[in-house]
């Protein structure tokens, strides 16, 4: 059974040295307003398809919290059925934690943003405003404007003409980049904001360039200044490195990782290493793209590439004071990323010695492809429960249907008549929505697992007639079949989603730079 940790004792913990997580299974919405510094993001309706990554060995100690305990306690109970062996949740959550005067955050991934403005204000990187790049774009000054987040989120939107570079990738391709557009070309670097842009900025500053500059605010400044950005970009080609190319940035790598003390592992030195995961927790991550990593990768390592584990570090490496290991197919990408995670306060932190080279050249075999998802509990769940296809759900005349995803999810569509009943709040919810349990209850979500998770909690309740939507909405949609937009029947303002980008309104986007920028402020006082 879970037990109960109280806040002195969770306070101890963070200040400590033994491996352990704390992960806030609340919504991103409530978790971007306020939460306990060192605590994860996995909200309790993913903790089935996040928590097996999040946390890879189940003897882990891991506390679970949210605002007064009552998640986080049903969130326990979760994780101990997927097997962990060592699980509590936070007494009186978040709000005994503030009663005891503990301290508090807001915002998403913020060691990652806050050690990005502290690198900013400690190493004066240089930026460019909006306002100027355009005017040197409109004079046809010689430029290049490399985006350094995922391609994903380049593809949908970006900086007109700008090119994708994610930001792992700056050091191996810089020089061939350079070498492509000419000595004399201004390289802008820029992301959705700020981090991204201000270490891709410094990586290059570090190498010794002199005509690098970080766009000010990147996507989000470039809108406030009024100007339009482009989507559906697709220029994703990288230059393949050449020889000089990866001799420079290999050069580079070995100097900040011994300037920063990350370590080397060779291949018997990785085996060893690897064999501690029956033991403690140890992070196994490949940086490349993910074409390279699909292509061959070495057993066990998931691909997270390097310029998103920066910026996302609390999610590549969720239980505190845990190894972590970097390969890519030489030590430029690895090393490099390494060393930004030594700068970040990381102890343990790896670089593979040739990375997937080394591990072929020892005799040892790749894995190939893009590990599948892996939703724990899943499989179980739908052996459980009874599905039913979008073309009966259709023809139904009875019975309440329910939507277990985000707010955000459920405007965007959703079968006629359903209520919105988030997964994570459901147990608490539900006897409100469908105060009978004898009422037949179909569970919908955007692809069908979710909703499957949702239909075995309703089933465990003692609701006799349930069903989960064979494929979610996905397939619904795929039948041709009408959906239902906007917040229907929710009575009160959803408080579950964080927008991002673009999708901000101008003063969110304005407070969010803002916030963003005063977290270098206590650096600027040293």
């Amino acid at each position: 059974m879970p037990g109960e940790v109280s806040p002195s004792a969770l306070r101890d913990l963070l200040s400590g040295s033994s491996q352990f997580a704390l992960i806030d299974v609340r919504e991103a919405g409530e978790y971007n307003s306020s939460h306990i510094p060192g605590a994860s993001l996995i909200p309790r309706r993913l903790l089935e398809s996040q928590i097996g990554d999040a946390a890879p060995h189940a003897a882990t100690p891991i506390v679970v919290c949210d605002d007064d305990g009552r998640r986080a306690e049903l969130a326990a109970g979760t994780l101990e059925r997927l097997g962990y062996s060592d699980v509590s949740h936070l007494a009186g959550g978040i709000n005994r934690w503030v009663t005891e005067r503990l301290p508090t955050e807001w915002g998403v991934n913020v060691p990652s943003k806050d050690f990005g403005e502290r690198v900013e204000v400690e190493n004066g990187v240089p930026e460019i405003s909006a306002v100027d790049l355009r005017e040197r774009m409109d004079r046809g000054d010689k430029l290049v404007v490399l985006d350094t987040r995922t391609p994903e989120e380049y593809n949908r939107f970006c900086i007109p003409g700008g090119r994708s570079v994610p930001g792992a990738e700056l050091p191996l391709r810089i020089a061939d980049i350079v070498r492509e557009s000419g000595e004399d070309t201004t390289v802008i670097v820029n992301c959705a904001g700020r981090t991204r842009s201000i270490i891709g900025t410094r990586t290059l500053q570090r190498m010794g360039m002199d005509n690098v500059l970080g766009l000010e605010n990147g996507t989000s400044g470039w809108v406030l200044a009024g100007y339009e950005l482009e989507r559906g970009a697709d220029r994703f080609a990288l230059p393949a490195p050449s020889a000089e190319g990866r001799a420079e940035a290999e050069r580079y790598a070995r100097r900040v990782a011994n300037e920063d003390g990350v370590a080397y592992l060779d291949v018997d030195g990785l085996r060893a290493l690897m064999d501690r995961r029956g033991d403690e927790t140890v992070y196994l991550i490949d940086v490349r793209t993910q074409g390279e990593h699909e292509s061959g990768h070495i057993p066990g390592f998931r691909w997270f590439p390097g310029g998103q584990a920066v910026q996302r570090s609390d999610e590549a490496a969720t239980v505190h004071n845990a190894p972590v290991v970097f390969a890519c197919d030489g030590i430029a990408r690895a090393a490099v990323t390494a060393s930004w995670f030594r700068q970040m306060g990381y102890g343990e932190v790896y670089a593979v010695e040739g990375g997937t080279s080394a591990w072929t050249e020892a005799g040892l075999s790749l894995e190939t492809g893009l590990a599948p998802p892996r939703t724990l509990g899943l499989e179980e769940a739908l052996g459980n429960v009874r599905l039913v296809s979008s073309a009966e759900l259709d023809a139904a005349e009875s019975g309440a249907v329910l939507f277990v995803d985000t707010s955000q999810d459920f405007a965007q569509g959703h079968v006629a008549g359903s209520r919105w009943a988030p997964r994570g709040w459901l147990e608490l919810w539900v006897g409100d929505i469908v105060p009978s349990l004898a009422e037949p209850v179909t569970v919908t979500c955007l692809d069908g697992a979710n909703s499957a998770l949702a239909a075995a909690t309703l089933l465990e309740m003692g609701y006799t007639d349930v069903a989960a939507l064979d494929g979610g909405l996905d397939a619904w949609r795929q039948a041709g079949l009408p959906v239902e937009l906007g917040l229907s029947g929710v009575m009160s303002s959803p408080n579950d989603v964080v927008l991002s980008g673009p999708d901000r309104n101008y003063a969110d986007m304005m407070n969010y730079l803002r916030w963003e920028e005063a977290l270098g402020e206590k650096y600027e006082r040293r």
